[in-house]
C-alpha cells in the first residue's frame, strides 16, 4: 500500500491510514472501552492499512512534508513550550517527538492503527515516557485528562481531502482544544487548473494503435476509458498547467465544519496560456501554518488566482511556514491528482474555458470521492464523473 506506486495513468489506491483516539499510556497499556469501540468496515480497512511500515516510510522521507511539520513546530514554540498537545493520528509518532523537544509539557499521540505499539517504543526509546502519552484508538473515542493547548496533525491526503481525515481533527477541536489554541496546520488550500500532457497521454492511450508492428488500435477506446475512469496520481511540472489556478475550496481550521465536506462545488472560468490540448485538470493543494492570533483569510477564494500566488510568495517571505504540493514546487509523496479526459481538447492562447467542478464524499465510503467535471470550451463541452477510492 505504499503511496506512490501510483504510477501514469493506472488506478488509485489508498495512500495511508490513521486517525481518531482511545486511551493508553506511553507504557503500552490500552483503554478497554477505546479499544472496543465498534469500527465502520470502511474505518478498519483503513486504519489496518497503516499498520504498513511502508506508508510511514514514504511519508517521513518525504522531506517537503517532515521539514515543513518541523519548521513550523520551532515557529509557533511559544504557543507548545509548557503547553499540552494532541497529535491526531500520530503514526510513528515522529511529531509527538518533535513537539516534546521544542518543550511541550505534554503530548497525547493518538493512533488508531497498531502502529501505536511501535509509537509506544519510539516514544521509550527517546526517553519521553514523562512527556508523550500514546493513545491507541479514535480521537473520537478518546478520554484524556486535559483541555489541550495544541493540536497538530498530517491529515492531508490525495487532493487534500481524499481518505477524509479531516473530521477527526475537527472533533479533536471541538471537544479538547482550549479557546485560542494552536491548529497546525491552520489552514488548507485546494487549487485546480486544466493541463496539457501529450506524453503521458500517447504512452496510455496513442500506444495501442502500434504495437510492435501490431494493430491493437482496437483497444484505444478500453484505454480511454480506464484513463479516465479513475483519477491517476503523478508528477506534473508547471509547464504542463494551462492555466492560472483557481481554488475549488480554501478551509480555516479553526472554523471550518465537516459538514461542509459532504459536497464542494465550484465555478471556474480561466484562460489558456497557450496552444495546446487539453488532456484534462489536475488538483494540489497547499497547507499554511499560521498561529491563533492570525485573522482567518475567507476571502481567498474571492481572489484572482493571479493574486492567490502573490499572496502565497508573500507569506512565505514574511517566515510563515508554508507546504506546497504544487506543480511548480518541490514533488512530494503527494504528487498531483489529475483527471484525463477520455479525448483531448484543443485550445488556442488566451481561448476561456469555463465550467464547475463538484467533490463529494462517497455514499459508499465516506473516505472515497466522487467528483463531476463540467468543462465547455471553444464550443465543446465535456461532462465528466470520476470515482476515487
Amino acid at each position: 500500500m505504499l503511496p506512490s506506486h501510483l504510477n501514469g495513468l493506472s488506478p488509485l489506491t489508498r495512500r495511508r491510514p490513521r486517525l481518531s483516539a482511545a486511551s493508553p499510556p506511553a507504557t503500552g497499556e490500552s483503554d478497554a472501552a477505546a479499544a472496543d469501540a465498534p469500527l465502520a468496515e470502511h474505518d478498519r480497512i483503513y486504519f489496518q492499512s497503516y499498520s504498513h511500515i511502508g506508508i510511514h516510510e514514504a511519508m517521513i522521507k518525504d522531506r517537503v512534508r517532515t521539514d515543513a511539520y518541523r519548521s513550523a513546530i520551532m515557529h509557533h514554540q511559544k504557543f507548545i513550550e509548557g503547553k499540552v498537545v494532541m497529535d491526531v493520528g500520530c503514526g510513528t509518532g515522529i511529531l509527538s517527538v518533535f513537539c516534546a523537544r521544542a518543550g511541550a509539557k505534554r503530548v497525547y499521540a493518538v493512533e488508531a492503527s497498531e502502529m501505536a505499539n511501535q509509537a509506544c517504543e519510539i516514544v521509550k526509546a527517546n526517553n519521553l515516557n514523562d512527556k508523550i502519552v500514546v493513545i491507541h484508538g479514535r480521537v473520537e473515542d478518546v478520554e484524556v485528562e486535559d483541555k489541550v493547548d495544541v493540536i497538530i496533525s498530517e491529515w492531508m491526503g490525495y487532493m487534500l481531502l481524499y481518505e477524509s481525515m479531516l473530521p477527526s481533527v475537527l472533533f479533536a477541536r471541538d471537544k479538547w482544544l482550549k479557546p485560542g489554541g494552536l491548529i497546525l496546520p491552520s489552514h488548507a488550500t485546494l487549487f485546480m487548473a486544466p493541463i496539457t500532457n501529450s506524453e503521458r497521454y500517447e504512452g496510455s492511450v496513442d500506444f495501442w494503435s502500434d504495437v510492435y508492428g501490431i494493430n491493437m488500435s482496437v483497444l484505444v477506446p478500453l484505454a480511454k476509458k480506464f484513463t479516465s475512469e479513475e483519477p491517476s496520481i503523478e508528477i506534473i511540472g508547471g509547464e504542463n498547467v494551462l492555466s492560472w489556478p483557481f481554488v475549488v475550496k480554501h478551509i480555516d481550521c479553526y472554523t471550518f465544519k465537516a459538514e461542509e465536506l459532504k459536497s464542494i462545488t465550484t465555478k471556474y472560468k480561466v484562460s489558456s496560456m497557450m496552444l495546446a490540448p487539453i488532456h484534462g485538470f489536475g488538483l494540489w493543494f497547499e497547507v499554511e501554518f499560521n498561529g491563533p492570533s492570525n485573522p482567518s483569510d475567507n476571502s481567498l477564494s474571492d481572489l484572482n488566482p493571479l493574486d492567490i500566488i502573490h499572496k502565497k510568495r508573500r507569506r512565505g517571505s514574511d517566515n510563515a511556514v508554508l507546504l506546497s504540493t504544487a506543480p511548480e514546487d518541490e514533488p512530494t509523496h503527494w504528487h498531483q491528482t489529475i483527471l484525463y479526459f477520455p479525448d483531448p481538447i484543443e485550445v488556442k492562447q488566451d481561448q476561456t474555458i469555463e465550467g464547475s467542478v463538484t467533490v463529494s464524499q462517497s455514499e459508499e465510503n465516506p473516505r472515497f470521492l466522487n467528483i463531476q467535471l463540467d468543462c465547455s470550451t471553444g464550443g465543446q463541452t465535456l461532462v465528466k464523473d470520476y470515482v476515487m477510492r
